[in-house]
């Protein structure tokens, strides 16, 4: 019995030394992850700032050269604040009102620099460059709400993502949402391209939050053990989901999954990673073997980079008719390092699903069309936006010109009327 006793108060203090330890490690997680949402935060209200600044300075000349500057400048710092945006959490309809603000204004910087139509671009500037300062002065003082939290990561997720939000962020999105709609009202192509972001032609039958869970558990079986806490998106938001935040062992995250269907529109995963220990080839599989998993069979490879602890891994749906690569119903993955572990995936534009119209693709003598020097070293067929919200047949030509030092190039040129879409230095 005294044995007994013994074996039992080891097994309770153990059990207590346990508890405690993972109750460190858990609590050193969530101010690592709060630390860096702390950094993208201050970088997206310095960015903003520098926005603003960049749209206003384009006001100031007459001369091609220097507006052409400032323009460049407004198209940069657009795409660096929607980076910044992606990675906060602010909640998914905010993040999305945002992404679409900042994607229109450098569409639109980019779109004058391209025609040169300057009094186009004066006559609705000004307006915008003071909407741009209100929204800049809201941030920041929006900031200090993610503040007040003292590091505890869970309060502020609590705040964001209940269906009435508390935080003055809310003030953000409402003038966002005003601004949006008179700075740049939608053309009747972009009210239908309007229509496939609002997943419009989603005919699923709508889900319930526990068969939310299950889909969850079956699309991410590391997941099984895991607490999770769902809630469903607000009545403004474009389009109805679930949002479900999970904590299991080292692993924080969410997964938002469409109420119609249970489509999975994002995954993300923070935990710490140790050093490479996978070869490219090995993550390369493992990453066939989860779009595979989520239900994404019909889509094909197109590229990889890697960062320091996780490699980034691009998929694009193939078009059944002639096996082009749909490059705007992608998929992109992030695996880590150390064991290939799926740390985080975006579906959306997958599940939006691109409507193709039929186009005949003609063939180019690559000869006569390139230079003498210019050799081709590879082409592929794909579907990519024109510019004008329509997808199109292209050829994808990586080429390599030689002359006096070897410049690798990508073209994108219109299979049907042979146009250069777009043309990328590589290398």
């Amino acid at each position: 019995m005294r044995t007994m006793l013994v074996i039992l108060t080891a097994a309770v203090i153990g059990l207590g030394a346990y508890s405690i330890n993972m109750h460190g490690k858990n609590v050193s997680l969530q101010r690592t992850v709060l630390a860096q949402y702390t950094d993208n935060l201050t970088d997206a209200s310095e960015k903003l700032s520098h926005l603003q600044r960049s749209v206003s300075q384009s006001l100031l000349f007459r001369d091609d050269n220097a507006i052409h500057n400032e323009l460049d400048s407004v198209w940069r710092l657009s795409s660096d604040v929607r980076s910044s945006m992606s990675n906060i959490p602010i909640g998914q309809e905010m993040s999305n009102d945002w992404l679409s603000y900042l994607g229109r204004l450098g569409d639109e910087a980019k779109k004058t620099a391209d025609t040169g139509d300057y009094e186009a671009w004066r006559e609705k500037m000004p307006q915008i460059s003071t909407n741009l300062q209100s929204l800049s002065d809201e941030w920041s003082s929006a900031t200090v709400d993610f503040y007040k939290n003292n590091g505890k990561m869970d309060v502020w997720l609590r705040q964001v993502d209940t269906k009435n939000p508390n935080t003055t962020f809310d003030n953000v999105q409402k003038t966002l949402k005003d601004y949006s709609e008179k700075d740049f009202p939608l053309t009747l192509s972009e009210s239908d391209w309007q229509k496939k972001i609002e997943l419009k032609a989603l005919q699923d039958s709508v889900i319930t939050e526990k068969e939310a869970l299950e889909k969850v558990k079956q699309l991410f079986p590391i997941l099984k053990d895991a607490t999770f806490t769902v809630t469903k998106s607000s009545d403004t938001a474009p389009y109805p989901f679930y949002h479900i935040q999970f904590h299991q062992d080292i692993r924080l995250g969410y997964v938002d999954l469409t109420e119609k269907g249970g489509h999975l529109i994002s995954y993300l995963v923070e935990r710490p990673v140790d050093e490479a220990r996978l070869s490219q080839d090995e993550i390369m599989k493992k990453a066939e073997e989860y779009v595979k998993r989520l239900g994404m069979s019909d889509v094909a490879f197109v590229e990889s980079r890697e960062n320091h602890q996780a490699w980034h891994v691009t998929f694009a749906r193939v078009h059944p008719g002639d096996n082009a690569l749909v490059y705007a119903d992608g998929v992109q993955l992030k695996l880590a390092k150390d064991t290939g572990e799926l740390l985080g995936a975006n579906a959306m534009e997958y599940i939006q699903a691109e409507t193709i119209k039929p186009q005949t693709a003609k063939p180019i003598d690559w000869k006569t069309f390139f230079d003498d020097d210019v050799k081709v070293q590879e082409v592929r067929n794909i579907y990519t936006d024109n510019g004008s919200y329509e997808q199109r047949l292209c050829y994808e030509v990586i080429a390599v010109r030689d002359k006096n030092a070897q410049e690798t190039f990508r073209i994108v040129i219109d299979a049907e009327n042979h146009n250069v879409l777009k043309v990328e230095y590589l290398t």
